[in-house]
């Protein structure tokens, strides 16, 4: 389908010729030329932005007043308020958040025939893309069979969505599947799918060439970032909106210019700069602004280290974190196979444009900060948070201060009192590093082995994620210390659960032509799957009797992971502290098995004759890492690899489905359900009405991430969700996960507010998803929910700082509005959470002035109103009372976050969707 861009104003649409063809684009100097503002020193990231309004201007949508906006943000120091209705070219999407999105497809369908329209009518409008990534679990691990039981397990669990997914392809315009073991969405849209400046034909039959956007329903789309490609995540609903040609409703935003200086210096990784850049810019305050990076330190800065800085935006809180196209852009289109001519289209336009950095680029910048790359050390990132930056040479101090803090208050002789049930007396203890009589242990007996566990023990090493293993330099790194550990007889702990997850198939390409693919088997990294596995949760099980160990002995055990993601509840039920780490650390701490030894000073183990392995015994030097990388990473291989990209293996090319125009919804499955959120549906819309008398369903804390709110892990039989599934006749070894659920709302509206390290406020102590009911008494948020339900009582859940933090994940806000949760106070949202609940009608409100949860003196037992919503303007200030237990009341002012008009119609809508549904029906 053509795309339909503006009003031809002659003024700004001009042609390029590239290698003898001819593209029309939008001129951003040619604007300037027509008296529509001075736009020189816009930052590129925000030029991008600029570009689509010159594409869309019709004087309705976007207007010339719109375009004059950008030379005002300029002339004002980076600083501006408009909004704008902004169209990404594409969409990209994987299964976890993929599949609710087709569901909701579905149901449109559904909706739109019952209320007499077309169901052709819900088609994406724009190119979509998803990419099965999410689903394979590490099963088995450790051992040359592991890859393949792993992808058999994978589609056994999941040939319900799979099926669904398959017929979604059929059926919808503009819709690809890239099938399950090809590898992590972000990954193959960096290495394939991105061009840089896009094409497309348009309403006149003209090409017209155009710098490539996307939203994404995962928020690591910033990664692509990295190539200049301007994209973010939204959640799932957003993302429908957009497909289905809803402009995006954007503020200009700040851009935060990040200047790099310097080079990296021998023995740091591009993870150790990534995580310096995060810590940096969650202190700095980034929420809700690009970060664009510039400086002459880019030119010693490969596109896969820009690439990982640019994965990590969620971490530091940006929408996104910006390179701008020059000569690495070019020689990495090069080397991962894009056609020739769409590499001159892209240096060409990028210098026609204004969108080329060199030695001159000096853009204005709202706000900007500055890094020497030549002072980056070693480091990891961890126990609870990515920004939570610790040096590599204070790692094991940290961890006992943490591991401290924990124990301080308990009896401290429980820690000589360790539970055995092996086979005669208990072991003697051995000691841990660094234990100031602070940390327990137990023991575990496996075969004829025995050994010790103990607060800190690493119990998974996962080289995963596309933030990592999407980048050569650290992954030829970690080949090279396997290589040397195993030269030296080292191997993994017996304890330590390995596993490699790359994030595209080329990465085994080049592992294999190096030879270091059996370097990494023969200590334990095998090939476990091409997907995010431990990042999202999907670690799989620990061995029985080291599980029973951590939990009967109240451990803190540990993982290291090359990801992005280490909060509470999300890598493994088992493990309290996790931490992030370039791949090679990995490898490294999968030799130590322990997070107390000082691994940047002190041994990580012995050889067989009893010798010392320091970690600079097996660290490679940059010039072998990088002569490896010139040897085996290849243009052709990337063209081999992705040859076939959307055909799959025969698993897939074997799945059956219909070619039906709606979908016939298996009345039987526990995995696709048709949700409730059409249904009954009326043809006009209804209005904003106060909230009265709501119930409060949770108080929570800081930092409350959408993990917290709608975990993607494990669950267990006791669970509302196990509860639900074992009624359906559904076995605990095919529970599956939450994420793998998310086409079921039956089992995700059970998730929501189950995370297993949640803490709800109204309760003392208490962990996981748990409430007051209407009588008082605790039971899980569902079942209260449900019971509030039963008596018409709306309900209310409070928030400390940077609620919604983490993942785009729409089953946050969709889990949270069919519990009946009208509004979530809080004291500030992360960007897309708030953006989410909007989408599903639910209110997002902030405290003001000195009012929190805490001087307010929240329990949970009041309840709440909150006025003047009939007639709500975009950040309004709206009244709030609250009623205590013993019937003293508070007036406060809270600050509606609706940030504007086109919003305001969601919410009175029910939710952006129905907004969509409703406008399709009716044209």
């Amino acid at each position: 389908m053509p795309i339909t861009v503006g009003q031809d104003t002659s003024k700004t649409r001009k042609t390029l010729e590239v290698n003898g063809k001819s593209f029309a684009y939008y001129s951003i100097p040619a604007a300037e030329a027509a008296g529509l503002g001075e736009f020189g020193k816009l930052p590129a990231a925000l030029k991008v932005v600029l570009e689509n309004m010159l594409r869309f201007e019709d004087g309705k949508t976007v207007s010339v007043d719109d375009i004059k906006a950008f030379s005002d943000w300029a002339k004002n120091g980076g600083k501006g308020d408009r909004e704008l209705a902004y169209r990404p070219a594409r969409v990209l999407m994987q299964d976890f958040t993929g599949v609710p999105a087709v569901v909701d497809l579905a149901a449109m369908r559904d909706g739109i025939k019952a209320l007499g329209g077309d169901a052709q009518k819900i088609n994406p409008l724009n190119p979509v893309d998803l990419v099965i990534d999410h689903s394979v679990m590490i099963d088995e691990f450790g051992n040359p069979r592991a890859f393949q039981m792993n992808v058999d397990r994978e589609y056994e669990r999941n040939i319900e969505r799979y099926e669904f997914l398959k017929w979604g392809q059929g059926a919808f315009n503009n819709f690809r599947v890239v099938p399950p073991g090809t590898g992590i969405c972000h990954q193959v849209n960096l290495e394939y799918l991105a061009q840089t400046v896009w094409t497309d034909t348009d309403q006149n039959g003209d090409e017209v060439a155009y710098p490539d956007t996307l939203v994404g329903t995962d928020s690591h789309t910033t990664m692509v970032n990295g190539a200049a490609v301007l994209g973010w995540g939204v959640g799932g609903i957003e993302a429908e909106a957009a497909m289905l040609g809803q402009p995006i409703s954007m503020l200009i935003p700040e851009v935060v210019g990040f200047e790099l200086t310097g080079k990296m210096v021998e023995g740091t990784t591009g993870t150790d700069l990534v995580l310096k850049v995060v810590e940096m810019l969650r202190a700095k305050g980034v929420v809700g602004k690009f970060v664009e990076f510039y400086g002459d330190g880019l030119d010693n800065l490969p596109l896969a280290d820009r690439a990982t800085i640019a994965n990590m935006a969620p971490e530091y809180g940006a929408t996104c974190g910006f390179f701008p196209i020059d000569a690495e852009t070019l020689r990495y289109l090069e080397m991962t196979g894009r056609d020739k001519d769409r590499i001159a289209l892209v240096e060409a336009y990028a210098k026609e444009n204004g969108f080329w950095r060199d030695e001159n680029y000096d853009p204005v910048y709202t706000d900007t900060l500055s890094l020497d790359m030549g002072t980056i050390v070693p480091a990891i990132s961890g126990p609870k948070r990515p920004q939570d930056y610790i040096a590599l040479d204070k790692a094991a101090s940290a961890f006992g201060e943490y591991i401290k803090g924990i124990r301080d208050g308990q009896d401290a002789s429980a820690n000589a009192e360790v539970r055995w049930e092996g086979e005669g007396g208990a072991p003697e203890p051995t000691d841990i590093p660094g234990d100031q009589g602070h940390h327990k242990r137990g023991f575990v007996q496996s075969g004829d082995d025995t050994y010790q566990l103990h607060d800190g023990s690493v119990v998974i090493a996962s080289i995963t994620s596309c933030t990592n293993t999407s980048n050569p330099y650290v992954m030829i790194g970690a080949g090279l210390v396997a290589r040397k550990a195993r030269e030296l007889g080292l191997n993994r702990k017996p304890w330590v659960k390995t596993s490699l997850a790359p994030g595209s198939q080329v990465v085994s390409a080049y592992l294999e032509a190096a030879g270091l693919q059996e370097d990494l088997d023969a200590v334990g990294f095998n090939l476990v799957g091409y997907g995010c596995t431990t990042c999202i949760g999907n670690s799989g099980p620990l061995a029985d009797e080291i599980s029973k160990c951590i939990n009967d002995n109240d451990l803190v055990a540990t993982s290291v992971l090359s990801g992005n993601r280490n909060f509470e509840g999300r890598i493994s039920p088992d493990v309290r502290a996790n931490y992030l780490a370039s791949p090679p650390l990995v490898v490294a701490y999968a030799l130590a098995g322990d997070m107390n030894i000082d691994i940047a000073n002190d041994p990580i183990a012995q050889t067989a004759d009893g010798k010392d392995v320091y970690l600079k015994d097996i660290w490679p030097t940059q010039q072998e890492i990088a002569e490896l990388v010139e040897k085996t990473v290849t243009r052709e291989s990337f063209q081999e690899k992705y040859a076939d990209v959307f055909k799959g293996d025969e698993k897939w090319q074997a799945v059956e489905t219909t070619d039906a125009e709606t979908y016939s919804w298996p009345a039987a499955s526990t995995y696709v359900q048709n949700p409730p959120y059409f249904q009954g549906m009326s043809k006009d819309p209804g209005t904003i009405t106060n909230i009265e008398n709501a119930r409060v369903l949770a108080v929570l804390g800081d930092m409350i991430t959408t993990d917290h709110i709608s975990p993607a892990g494990s669950f267990k039989e006791s669970t509302p969700a196990g509860q639900y599934l074992r009624e359906h006749q559904v076995p605990v070894r095919e529970f599956n996960s939450y994420g793998s659920r998310r086409g079921n709302h039956e089992v995700m509206m059970r998730g929501t507010f189950a995370n297993i390290r949640i803490k709800n406020e109204m309760l003392d102590g208490v962990e996981g998803g748990y409430t007051l009911d209407p009588k008082g008494e605790q039971a899980s948020i569902y079942d209260a929910a449900m019971a509030y339900q039963e008596e018409g009582t709306p309900l209310v859940v409070f928030g400390g700082e940077l609620y919604g933090a983490g993942s785009s994940r729409d089953w946050a806000a969709k889990g949270t509005a069919l519990l009946g949760v009208k509004a979530v106070i809080a004291e500030s949202f992360e960007r897309i959470h708030r953006s989410n609940l909007v989408g599903m009608g639910v209110i997002p409100f902030e405290f003001t002035g000195d009012d929190t949860r805490e001087t307010l003196k929240l329990t949970g037992k009041e309840s709440v109103s909150i006025t003047g919503l009939d007639d709500v303007k975009p950040g309004q200030m709206t009244p709030c009372t609250i009623t205590y237990e013993d019937g003293s009341t508070k007036d406060i002012e809270l600050k509606c976050r609706i940030d504007t008009a086109i919003e305001r119609e969601y919410v009175e809508h029910g939710g952006v969707l129905h907004y969509v549904l409703r406008n399709l029906a009716a044209a």
